[in-house]
């Protein structure tokens, strides 16, 4: 029988530093009998690595972990060797075919539990609308509430019948949303009726698909709850709205307690405490040691005071239970299926199968989909496209992505920025002499933006791939500088489709949604060798 310290661990999902286990790492999860553990690209070192990490974890506690990450393709992969790189769910979205992102979720599911992974967060299901989403953007699979369900159903599906539990994100829906969590706090209209109507319907598809977890987010949504809290804290969404009116019986996660959204409201501990008295079976305290310490003591007087239920930790373990037993054992024993039909014939226990188990078929599902995904934005500028011919001298200004890697995962091909650039362009018989490439940082200073448009009034043709202008001002400003120099110039997006607001309508802008390797062949390919559809 389990004590009290033991049953509120299982509460807590944490993240840790470093790919290799040491005593620090291992006295963490027993000093907080913490249940669930997230990882993160730092803890990626290589494929075996990884694997040998949860096993030599779980030896030292002995005793079963659910292991996490965050693997949504496109701008959110943390696992550097034996998966699959997909394109971005918005380009999915745009490539046309759910088939797509049931394959997607089959492959996923065979790679990640090879990895020793029981649950994917993701997909998301969060969906855009014409305000722009720091935060979601290309993450979504769209703006039309009844696509992102259906592609969203089609990836959990397959997902969970290939053994790995999937998490819908972000109940209720932060699509809309002009803040960044990670940063401040939102606050987000709608009334229940209003958010059923779109940005609820992917979740009571996901729920109907029989997905194991959901996510909740931190704004907060005044239709939603008069007592105006982040939805974080609020019982009114999680429990009344997500576990009763909607009838969701699996796994509640919360959102990272340690964002910027909740930091100025309460202390880490209190957020645990409101968060599990809302409904969260799982509450995420993913990067700070002290942070997941004081989350655990708190939850741990919270329950000894008498302030939260002890019948609902009962019930929380009694669903957490449940998922590890689909998950099956740690070495590759076959689990139950949870009643659901068979799917790909790939094992369900972990580290059970070789990573090449697709024949490729993922990474063809890639080139395809970032090939449909590409669009060219604005009629005239199509137009202007389509008689683009092969330039006798370009400037390509492109991002410095690779600056990236320490934090985020990088293809091997894009970290050398120039020689991947040179590459793609080479293909298109546009090298040598007639190509000049210029890297420059996020953020440019004001000095590489003269000299940059200075260059740019020398070429005939000027290719610029735009990352984040909405992020970054100096961005716009260089935009700006080379609508004035430029001979010809065309934009490609990179990452945020919501910057075309800062090129002029008759400026060539394509995008691929998307800064995978894949994302950005398919868009510079479509410059001078396709007739890409206009949105």
């Amino acid at each position: 029988m389990a004590n009290l310290e033991e049953m509120v661990g299982q509460h807590l999902m944490i993240g840790i530093k470093g790919s290799k286990l040491t005593p620090e790492m291992a006295g963490l999860f027993k000093e907080t009998s913490a249940g669930g553990l997230i990882l993160f690209r730092p803890n990626f070192s290589t494929a075996e690595g990884f694997k040998t990490l949860i096993k030599d974890l779980e030896a030292a506690l002995g005793r079963r972990l659910i292991v996490a990450v965050d693997h949504e393709g496109g701008r959110v992969i943390h696992l550097a060797e034996n998966i699959t790189v997909f394109p971005d769910n918005l380009a999915f979205g745009y490539a046309g075919s759910e088939a797509y992102a049931a394959e997607q979720g089959a492959i996923e599911a065979a790679e990640l539990r090879h990895l020793g992974i029981d649950i994917n967060l993701a997909p998301t299901l969060d969906v855009l609308t014409q305000t722009f989403s720091p935060n979601i953007g290309i993450r979504s699979y769209g703006m039309d509430p009844n696509l992102v369900a259906r592609f969203g159903s089609a990836r959990i599906r397959s997902m969970q019948r290939g053994g790995l539990s999937a998490c819908a994100k972000h109940f209720p829906g932060q699509g809309h949303s002009q803040v960044d969590t990670h940063e401040g706090l939102p606050v987000l209209a709608g009334s229940w009726d209003e958010m059923k109507e779109s940005h609820i319907r992917p979740f009571a598809a996901a729920i109907s698909a029989g997905v194991d977890a959901v996510m909740t987010s931190h704004p907060v949504y005044p239709g939603l709850d008069h007592l105006v809290v982040p939805a974080t804290f609020s019982r009114r969404i999680v429990h009344d709205l997500l576990r009763k009116e909607l009838g969701f019986d699996g796994v509640i996660l919360s959102d990272d307690l340690g964002m910027g959204a909740l930091k100025d409201i309460c202390s880490i501990g209190e957020s645990a405490c409101r968060a599990v008295a809302a409904g969260h079976d799982v509450v995420l305290v993913c990067h700070n040691e002290s942070a997941q310490r004081e989350a655990f003591r708190s939850l741990v007087r919270g329950y000894r005071n008498g302030r939260l239920n002890v019948r609902e930790l009962e019930q929380s373990m009694d669903r957490l239970e449940a998922m590890k037993l689909k998950r099956g054992s740690r070495f590759g024993t076959a689990c139950s299926s949870g009643g659901r039909p068979p799917g790909p014939a790939v094992p369900n226990g972990r580290f059970g199968a070789s990573a090449d188990i697709t024949g490729g078929r993922g990474v063809q599902i890639a080139l395809d989909v970032a090939q449909k995904a590409v669009r060219v934005f604005g009629a005239s500028a199509a137009v202007n496209m389509k008689q683009l011919p092969l330039p006798e001298h370009t400037l390509v200004i492109f991002p410095r992505i690779s600056s990236l890697a320490d934090l985020y995962f990088i293809e091997n091909a894009m970290l050398n920025d120039a020689e991947f650039v040179r590459s793609i362009f080479d293909d298109l018989g546009v090298s040598g002499t007639r190509l000049e490439v210029r890297v420059v940082n996020f953020d440019p200073a004001d000095s590489d933006i003269h000299e940059l448009s200075t260059a740019a009034a020398q070429k005939s043709l000027t290719v610029f791939f735009c990352f984040d202008a909405h992020l970054f001002p100096q961005t716009q400003r260089l935009l700006r500088s080379l609508e004035m120099t430029a001979k010809s110039l065309v934009v490609v997006l990179l990452r945020d489709p919501f910057d075309k607001e800062f090129v002029p309508d008759h400026i060539p802008c394509i995008t691929g949604f998307g800064f995978r390797t894949m994302q950005i062949k398919a868009a510079v390919k479509s410059l001078f060798t396709e007739r890409s559809i206009s949105l």
